[in-house]
């Protein structure tokens, strides 16, 4: 259903040229919940703006092709963009409270989401009524501000906006930052019905636990680059990537007394990136060729991809 190929995205600042995203390949199929980790900073936010045409200024997307059921995002107009948005391909962001407007009442702003898709006013509201409801919010909140709701109120608000008209690609960011355990759980039962009833799910998280609970697939991103990439059952049995095991050595267990490490060293400067692979400063397996040259992502066995030039 959507094919990524070789995306670019830089950050044009002036203080250089912050290459957020380079050369990132992906695919997620109909009903498939893909998700992307890895720590702040390494680009997957990005990504996730890239593919809806929202990177917001100075970044821009500099090479690449998003395909969405046949069509390539990257090459329509804006006016294109927008009778898409929300009705093939939705997002939902990391903050509902900046993505939903504080002067408007929550049920005129789910009302428009439909009526700009041509759907009836009349019919938009008796909708929006059901949408609410089929996230555990009261229908009398219609007439709420988002500053009157709680942060998990205003997030599943946020995601009956973005399901209102049922569109194939749903897109997450962090929908669960700040939530507290419980209301997280019920934001990521919501998505999971959603993907159950058709809709593909493409996830943003720096939850390494949380990635691997839900996933069907994942990427594992560092520094702009996908570094390993596979089934999630697979990923977690046999990690490759040095950066990825370090990851799941970092996520504590409470039915085990494994020693919990943190990784050392913080990720680089995107503006001048280290040579050769770029988790290399921070890598206890570093060899000379990888302080030298890039590492390729590569399929190493059925459907796991990996970048690291200590895997055979």
């Amino acid at each position: 259903m959507l094919e990524v190929e070789n995306l670019t995205v830089h950050y044009f600042t002036s203080v250089g040229i912050v290459r957020a995203v380079e050369d990132v390949s992906f695919s997620v199929g109909r009903r498939e919940w893909f998700t992307f980790v890895g720590e702040s900073g390494s680009g997957k936010s990005t990504v996730a703006q890239a593919l809806i045409g929202l990177v917001p200024p100075p970044g821009k997307v500099v090479g690449g092709k998003i395909v969405l059921n046949g069509r390539n995002l990257l090459e329509m107009s804006e006016k294109e963009l927008r009778s898409i948005r929300g009705k093939e391909i939705s997002m939902v962001f990391q903050d509902p409270m900046t993505s939903l407007d504080p002067l408007r009442k929550i049920g005129d702003q789910m009302v428009e989401a439909m009526t700009e898709h041509g759907i009836d006013e009349e019919e938009a509201r008796e909708k929006a009524v059901r949408l609410l409801e089929s996230v555990n919010i009261p229908a009398d909140r219609m007439d709420y501000y988002p500053h009157q709701l709680s942060g998990g109120q205003r997030q599943r608000i946020s995601i009956a906006i973005a399901t209102a008209l049922e569109p194939c690609l749903l897109i997450a960011d962090e929908p669960t930052t700040a939530l507290d355990v419980i209301v997280q759980e019920a934001i990521m039962e919501l998505l999971n019905e959603l993907k159950e009833k058709g809709t593909s799910i493409t996830f943003v998280t720096h939850d390494v636990s949380l990635a691997f609970e839900r996933s069907d697939r994942i990427a594992v991103m560092y520094a702009g680059r996908i570094v390993e990439m596979g089934d999630a059952d697979e990923l977690v049995r046999n990690a490759m990537h040095p950066y990825l095991k370090a990851l799941l050595e970092s996520v504590p267990d409470v039915c085990s007394d494994k020693e919990v490490k943190a990784i050392p060293g913080n990720p680089p400067d995107l503006r001048n990136p280290p040579k050769g692979c770029r988790f290399h400063p921070r890598c206890p397996f570093a060899t000379d060729i990888c302080r030298t040259q890039e590492p390729e992502l590569r399929e190493v066995e059925n459907n796991h991809f990996v970048a690291c030039h200590g895997v055979v």
